[in-house]
């Protein structure tokens, strides 16, 4: 006798046209001193939080990429839905401080590919 209940199911995949689609962001970071990439991070996801509020911050999937960080630009790569990149790239250019410094944000590339955004 074989118990169908613990019948291991595969879920389907999502098909393309109901994925969320994404984009990636280019900034970087001008200021008088180096700044650490957890300073930066905490104020990006802070200011967008209080430009936007929480609940369009959920909306937007934003994902800080911290393997793709440099430090010596100072500039970095945010993962967001593409419905969405205008509010992120408003919110980017509203930060002013970070850490009681100066700073101007500013978006170099919007790409849907990854590998678009590094270069």
């Amino acid at each position: 006798m074989v118990d169908k209940t613990n019948k291991k199911t595969k879920t389907k995949p999502l098909s393309p046209s109901l994925r969320e689609k994404k984009r990636y962001i280019r900034y970087e970071v001008l200021s008088e001193t180096k700044l650490s990439q957890e300073k930066i991070e905490k104020a990006i996801t802070k200011n967008t939080k209080a430009l936007i509020g929480e609940l369009n911050l959920s909306k937007t999937g934003m994902i800080i990429l911290r393997n793709k960080y440099d430090e010596e630009k100072q500039s970095g790569i945010i993962k967001v839905n593409n419905k969405k990149v205008d509010e992120i790239k408003t919110a980017l250019g509203l930060i002013k401080n970070v850490d009681d410094q100066a700073v101007i944000f500013t978006t170099t590339k919007v790409s849907g590919i990854l590998k678009k955004a590094t270069n």
